[in-house]
């Protein structure tokens, strides 16, 4: 079983981590899903590899334009810039919340989870996420572990690219499960 049929929504600005919206986005793609590029700005925005800018990538939609609706699942690659960015937003936390009121995977990676923290959908939940952002994730309520992939209830949550692999399985896993009746929003 593919996941043809199913769209998936990747919500990113200026800053993401290259590889965790490259490697999702192609993976999503060989699945044969239809992925589109949510963002706060139209045009293209540009990823962050290392220490420097890297490769671009064509922005489909506007997140004020978007609906949550449209979507069997929500990606939110890392990178510092970008969550970090996207969560001064209104309109990107409402996006957030609500996949979450409607019980559709999420996926957040690195420091991505940040949005989560403010989007206030993270109480209560087994999460993982970059290191450095451990702190503000156990006090926004949730249990931080420290492990490759977490999936709670549909919320799926991984530390860094190295993690990949196992977060994209897990992506794919839990979009052709579909809706978690106990994926809550706690807002």
């Amino acid at each position: 079983m593919t996941l043809e049929n199913k769209k998936i929504a990747i919500l990113a600005t200026d800053g993401f981590e290259k590889s965790e919206l490259f490697e999702p986005l192609k993976a999503l793609q060989n699945e044969n899903a239809t992925v589109h590029i949510i963002s706060v700005k139209e045009g293209e925005i540009k990823s962050w590899e290392g220490e420097n800018w890297d490769e671009s990538i064509q922005v489909d939609k506007l997140v004020q334009d978007a609906n949550e609706s449209d979507y069997n699942a929500l990606v939110l690659p890392g990178g510092v810039a970008n969550p970090d960015l996207l969560r001064t937003h209104d309109h990107v936390l409402e996006f957030i919340r609500d996949f979450f009121k409607s019980g559709k995977p999420v996926a957040a990676i690195c420091h991505a989870p940040w949005l989560l923290v403010s989007a206030k959908v993270i109480e209560n939940r087994k999460v993982t996420s970059y290191h450095s952002i451990k702190d503000d994730i156990i006090n926004a309520g949730a249990n931080w572990v420290d492990q490759e992939v977490v999936v709670d209830s549909g919320l799926i949550t991984s530390r860094n690219p190295d993690d990949l692999p196992a977060f994209i399985d897990k992506i794919i896993e839990e979009v052709k499960e579909g809706k978690h009746d106990d994926q809550v929003v706690n807002a």
